[in-house]
């Protein structure tokens, strides 16, 4: 006789359902133990080598017209791989350790990047003031008109190429230029 059975878990119990109609009728019998569950009737036999211990006192089986549940209470609530261990030496696998991280750390090192970011930005644009203060008249027309017309994409202090025409726009490489009023 061919009868299917499935099994489903949750973090305290294992069930399996195996599909028979008039189990009753059927002289349907069933072993649980530690390791191991059984579950006879005429003419068919569910033999299983279970993934993990259970508690036996606290597991149990009812019968329905269609079908008998057979639930399996887990002894440590672990995730099982399979219903049934694949070799006799087969242990649980156990849950991941948990690794604790030092928030205090990470966010010292975050405020550090920060800092030096900023005192980096801050010394680029005194390199500018510096370069701006010190130039020509032309120089500051080449930066002033380059910077402006281009989004802040470009700064040139030659005022002979940037005076024949409007300076293009050209955004970081891997980046896209979009105009505020196209967002």
């Amino acid at each position: 006789m061919s009868i299917r059975h499935d099994w489903y878990q949750s973090d305290a119990k294992v069930v399996v359902t195996v599909l028979l109609k008039n189990a009753k009728e059927k002289n349907y019998k069933v072993t649980i133990e530690s390791k191991h569950l059984n579950m006879t009737a005429d003419g068919y036999e569910l033999d299983l080598r279970l993934y993990a211990p259970i508690n036996v006192e606290r597991s149990f089986y009812k019968d329905y017209p269609s079908k008998v549940e057979i639930t399996l209470a887990k002894q440590a609530g672990i995730r099982w791989e399979s219903l049934e261990t694949k070799t006799a030496s087969v242990a649980p696998i156990a849950p991941p350790p948990i690794h604790k991280k030092n928030w205090d750390s990470l966010a010292k090192e975050v405020e550090k990047k920060e800092e030096e970011e900023a005192q980096s930005e801050e010394a680029l644009q005194r390199l500018f003031k510096k370069i701006y203060s010190s130039s020509s008249p032309e120089v500051q027309k080449a930066m002033n008109k380059s910077f402006s017309e281009s989004g802040g994409t470009v700064l040139s202090t030659n005022w002979n190429e940037v005076s024949k025409q409007q300076v293009e726009v050209k955004p970081p490489e891997g980046t896209e230029f979009k105009k505020w009023d196209e967002i």
